[in-house]
């Protein structure tokens, strides 16, 4: 008989409001925030909601921006809410510019709201929220940003960069848990949710329950049993981020970019989704499919020849044309890079598409790693 091999999990001490406080410390230090900071117990998608829902009143203007699919999602929870919503498309191919930000703040001054994604993995490309946040800070309208994709990644100053709700989650760069989030949130938007009369009360989605229950107690007693696991987990995450240096990881997602790209470009067949470098989401790569060539045939293909490489084909509409390589948290490797490229040269080989040998391809991409690795 087999032994039992696996961690155990069951009759742990209770989480305590202590232990708790202290995880959400060191989570307001990975986000370079000084403001209060709620832990909720479910994945990003809910303090992302909980944000709009608390900070946005009927009758109100919000500017949404849309470089991806969650963007596209906050338009939805926008209007529910009752607002008129401005939105800001850029290609997925690229970024919003901060210009395009300032233009319509200037053509809708009633704007108090604005939400924003720092980086999108399912498209690829990353926004530059310290320019965004400027202009929208000079106006005068609350910031939301979404971070999930981005949060050691690559750099996130919350309070330098005037975001007033930032939402993390642990389970993409920060190699951890899904089933539980983080939102910092300032001064001036606890001001505004606490003026909204429609924001929400005695609900999951409610931060002003855990503001009044939680933050307003000096953090002593839980509002309720926490979601230990998914905490200790994200603690362990955070652990073992401040362990291996936050520069470090964030170095090891850029060299992964890079190494990425050029690889690619040495392969041929493929393109970059995204043109310009620094556009590209350093927690993920997405890939144009040859002309004529069904993406969803390159990654079945490339997986018959490495099932163990983060490859996937874009959502929705993109299907059929995005290859996307999942380079983030544990795989931010080298060797998770290479292997991607070897499989996906393999992938394009069985469908006949002519590409470059894997020797060429491999030194160019392993060269780039080594040189970004380096400086």
């Amino acid at each position: 008989m087999t032994a039992n091999t696996a961690p155990d999990l069951l009759d742990l001490a209770p989480l305590g409001a202590d232990h708790f406080a202290r995880v959400e410390d060191k989570i307001a230090a990975l986000m370079r925030t000084r403001e209060t900071v709620v832990t909720m117990q479910g994945e990003a998608l809910l303090p992302l909601e909980a944000c709009i829902r608390s900070a946005v009143r009927p009758g109100s203007t919000a500017l949404n921006v849309i470089t991806g699919p969650y963007g596209e999602t906050f338009g939805g929870w926008l209007r529910s809410c009752g607002a008129d919503v401005v939105t800001v498309s850029a290609p997925f191919s690229g970024a919003v510019s901060p210009e395009r930000i300032a233009e319509a703040l200037r053509a809708h001054p009633e704007i108090e709201f604005v939400s924003l994604v720092h980086a999108e993995a399912a498209t690829g490309n990353t926004n530059p929220v310290a320019e965004i946040g400027r202009v929208v800070r000079e106006h005068g309208a609350l910031l939301m940003l979404d971070a999930v994709a981005s949060v050691a990644a690559e750099p996130l100053l919350t309070d330098e960069w005037g975001v007033d709700l930032c939402v993390i989650g642990g389970q993409k760069a920060m190699a951890g848990p899904a089933g539980v989030s983080t939102v910092s949130v300032s001064a001036r938007a606890w001001e505004r949710i606490a003026a909204n009369e429609q924001a929400p009360r005695r609900s999951y989605l409610s931060l002003l329950d855990w503001k009044e229950r939680w933050i307003d107690g000096g953090r002593a007693v839980l509002p309720h049993a926490p979601a230990q696991l998914e905490m200790l987990a994200l603690e362990q995450a955070a652990d073992r981020i401040a362990a291996d240096g936050l520069d470090a990881v964030i170095g090891r997602h850029l060299a992964a970019r890079g190494a990425t790209r050029t690889g690619v470009r040495a392969l041929g067949g493929l393109t970059p989704y995204v043109v310009r470098r620094e556009h590209a989401a350093p927690a993920a790569t997405t890939l144009r499919a040859p002309e004529g060539v069904d993406a969803r045939e390159v990654v079945a293909a490339a997986l018959a020849a490495d099932p163990s490489v983060p490859l996937q084909a874009g959502g929705g509409a993109l299907a059929k044309e995005m290859i996307r390589v999942n380079h983030y948290g544990t795989a931010a490797s080298r060797a998770t890079v290479l292997d991607s490229l070897a499989a996906l040269a393999a992938g394009l080989r069985t469908l006949g598409v002519a590409v470059a040998d894997d020797d060429e391809v491999l030194a160019a991409a392993g060269a780039e790693w080594d040189g970004l690795v380096r400086s």
